[in-house]
């Protein structure tokens, strides 16, 4: 899903006194934890497995991976390349320059040296939204990474506006003329299934893949990367728990799930609200379950675009850009230090003065 039919217009209604000037960069907020931050990128190839949406062609993907590093390598990371940012600014219909994404400031480095905690690097899977660039959760992905956690930003051929590959070709978001959204969630089931064997397998496709502990993975999807962490997990038992911020589940919930899952939503996704699926899935959640929704907040609130657009002087939702920004990082980071840690999160028990912003709810 992308940007155009959200409250960031293309004049964007700011008052132009506090604007940013149009070629000033965006910059992502700082990680939180205390680890400098690698990234590296990654192309898989299934051979064999034909794509879903161009059929004459094997299924690819294009992987970023994030990891606490000894030391920064001295190389920022770019957010998007320029032709992903010239597709995806050209899918918003939002009169903003080409290269925006392109000068994104990040907060990791290319190719840092990892560091190697004795029991490995839990792993954390990305999937973004339908249409959207996996560079959207990149803010998500560092916070993460300076935690100690491998992150692995899953780009989905086809499914996003631009994805740059190593011979320099740039894919349109074909599937975005196919609303098909259960088929969506099956590719993406065998998508993270295969970047899990390449990843974790022998002679891993990243060369410090031996680092992931493979008993300690997690998946985090927004919008249509959320509604498909539920058939990921049902088609893969490596992933231990999972997490849709925001997404309508878009599959038959009709089969019961043990393992932890996380629903974190707009301020609509509420029980008996317009949206039945997360009714449903509640019902199949048979494990540990938590059902939050946070005040003031859009479908794009949960992506890197709440503080960027906030920046831009065109706020995606009424709550700032970067407080939910904050809310997203902090319960994402408990829920995974919960389930793939054994730490314990009080803030997952019940609500807090330190966010009043974020509900519970039980059906």
């Amino acid at each position: 899903m992308v940007l155009a039919g959200v409250p960031w217009t293309a004049t964007a209604q700011a008052d132009p006194q506090t604007q940013r000037p149009p070629r000033a960069s965006l910059v992502l907020p700082q990680p939180s934890g205390h680890h400098p931050v690698g990234m590296t990128t990654v192309h898989l190839k299934d051979e064999g497995r034909s794509d879903p949406w161009v059929p004459d062609v094997d299924r690819e993907l294009m992987v970023s991976l994030w990891y606490p590093a000894v030391r920064p390598s001295g190389t920022p990371a770019p957010y998007m390349t320029d032709e992903e940012s010239k597709q995806y600014v050209a899918s918003t219909e939002l009169d903003l320059p080409a290269d925006l994404f392109s000068t994104v400031v990040t907060h990791s480095t290319v190719d840092a040296a990892p560091s190697r905690p004795r029991g490995g690097l839990p792993l954390v899977v990305l999937s973004p939204g339908f249409g959207m660039p996996r560079a959207t959760l990149t803010g998500l992905a560092e916070d993460l990474a300076s935690r100690g956690y491998a992150v692995a930003g899953t780009g989905h051929n086809f499914e996003a506006a631009g994805i740059s590959f190593p011979d320099g070709h740039t894919t349109p978001c074909v599937a975005c003329a196919d609303t098909d959204y259960p088929k969506v969630g099956a590719v993406r089931a065998q998508d993270i299934s295969f970047l899990l064997d390449e990843l974790t397998g022998d002679g891993p496709a990243w060369k410090d893949g031996a680092l992931i502990d493979t008993d300690r993975i997690a998946m985090v999807g927004h919008s249509a990367g959320g509604f498909s962490t539920i058939p990921a997990m049902l088609r893969d038992p490596r992933i231990k728990a999972a997490a849709n911020m925001d997404g309508n589940f878009r599959f038959p919930n009709n089969t019961p799930l043990d393992r932890p899952v996380l629903m974190l939503g707009k301020p609509s996704h509420v029980p008996a609200g317009p949206d039945p699926t997360w009714d449903e899935t509640w019902s199949e959640l048979t494990g540990w379950k938590r059902w939050l929704t946070v005040d003031d907040t859009e479908h794009l609130s949960f992506t890197d675009l709440a503080p960027l657009a906030e920046q831009l002087g065109a706020p995606l939702q009424a709550l700032d850009g970067e407080r939910v920004d904050t809310i997203t990082r902090a319960y994402l980071a408990a829920f995974v230090d919960t389930h793939l840690r054994g730490r314990n999160t009080p803030l997952l028990d019940r609500p807090t003065e330190r966010f009043p912003e974020v509900r519970f709810h039980r059906r």
